[in-house]
């Protein structure tokens, strides 16, 4: 019985660290455009040269 003395604030500590973390990724941007990356890979040989000077900008300024 003794060990749910331990377990209860340790599950507490968990889950706001987890909570911290999770506003940590929004604050940064993480989930800004979430389906851009999955079509990169499948159009970026196709991008003009305008385009493909538009996302190197777009690259630097989210870093």
């Amino acid at each position: 019985m003794s060990i749910i003395y331990v377990l209860i604030p340790l599950a507490v500590i968990i889950i706001a660290l987890a909570i911290a973390v999770f506003f940590w990724a929004v604050k940064s941007k993480q989930f800004e455009d979430l389906d851009r990356q999955g079509y990169n890979i499948l159009f970026d040989d196709d991008l003009s040269a305008e385009e493909k000077k538009l996302a190197d900008e777009r690259k630097k300024r989210n870093e």
